[in-house]
């Protein structure tokens, strides 16, 4: 049989393509309807782990097990406590690890993984509370849970081999949205999130301002009735690239930065009080701004240093240098 010329076969890329967006059109749908479905289980679910006063145990067998792993980093990270606990290692002593202070959170497509039995009655046996997530209404795991949330039964998005696709998914983003619901009833916040997670680019733009600001001995400041000449060798000695210019009352109300001096050379007097060149009302944090959020006004504001205030008075000194140097992008 001849081969079909070129033209008339699918280019792999296309093919592909083809593909990856069908996939994530299924996990879209599923989301979707996870999203329709969800009511006063989940609450409850939520009012469930919130009492918890020891641990959260995370349980699951296959993907269903990665995605509880996952699930309890993301707990443990927003201020709920939760481990991971394998439903087979759980039959063979680490059932010791659950406690009558601590809750189940216990994932399953089904709801009949006859792994998670024995993990199931112990926590009955101790009146150990127990949240389901599964698809399974009447299943196992569901009628024995104190609080069961439904998945939708959605179409996996390998139709080929119905691998856990769509379900694991939608297992994920219901466990985010748990442990989002949960972080806000306990209002925990972006200070607590840094407390646990001090490294890496996430905690480094979570820090404050004031833990990275030059501090008030080492400003360059001037009062903006100095001569022009005065602000210059304060510029200079400074080494951040601008003065910030004070009224007699210590308010900052200028800065005086190398561009000012470019586009006032040649008519600008030595002798000029600084206050007829400077830029007015420059843009300023206050010490409790996150270092993320200090570095996109700096992008913004296509600028390399903002003076820190404190009721308009200058505290403090952040330079783009000090936010990259300690890991904040």
């Amino acid at each position: 049989m001849a081969r079909p010329p070129l033209s008339e076969a699918p280019r792999p890329m296309t093919r592909h393509l083809d593909a990856g967006r069908e996939v994530l059109s299924l996990e879209i749908a599923g989301l979707a309807a996870l999203k329709d479905q969800l009511n006063g289980d989940f609450s409850k679910a939520v009012d469930i782990l919130k009492s918890v006063r020891g641990k959260i145990i995370a349980t699951g067998m296959g993907k269903s097990g990665l995605v509880a792993r996952k699930i309890a980093a993301t707990l443990s990270s927003t201020g709920a406590p939760a481990i991971f606990v394998h439903p087979g290692e759980a039959s063979h002593g680490d059932l010791g690890m659950i406690t009558k202070d601590d809750g189940v959170l216990a994932l399953s497509k089904s709801g009949e993984t006859p792994e998670l039995s024995d993990l199931l009655a112990y926590a009955q046996r101790f009146s150990v509370p127990i949240v389901a997530l599964t698809c399974g209404a009447n299943s196992t795991l569901a009628t024995t849970a104190t609080a069961c949330v439904l998945l939708p039964e959605a179409r996996e998005a390998c139709g080929e081999t119905r691998a856990p696709t769509t379900s694991t998914t939608m297992m994920m983003a219901l466990g985010d949205a748990l442990a989002v619901a949960l972080l806000r009833d306990k209002g925990f916040t972006a200070d607590d999130f840094h407390g646990f997670h001090p490294r890496g680019n996430l905690g480094a733009a979570l820090r404050r301002v004031s833990d990275m600001m030059h501090a008030q001995d080492r400003l360059p400041l001037c009062i903006d009735t100095a001569p022009l000449e005065d602000a210059v060798r304060t510029l200079n000695a400074g080494g951040f690239g601008c003065v910030g210019i004070v009224s007699r009352e210590g308010l900052l109300v200028g800065i005086l930065t190398d561009g000012d001096l470019r586009r006032a050379f040649g008519r600008a007097e030595p002798a000029l009080p600084v206050g007829d060149i400077m830029t007015k009302t420059p843009k300023t944090v206050s010490p409790d701004t996150l270092a993320g959020e200090a570095l996109a006004l700096l992008s913004r504001g296509k600028i390399t240093a903002l003076f820190v205030t404190d009721a308009g008075k200058p505290v403090g000194l952040l330079h783009v240098h000090d936010c990259l140097s300690t890991g904040v992008l």
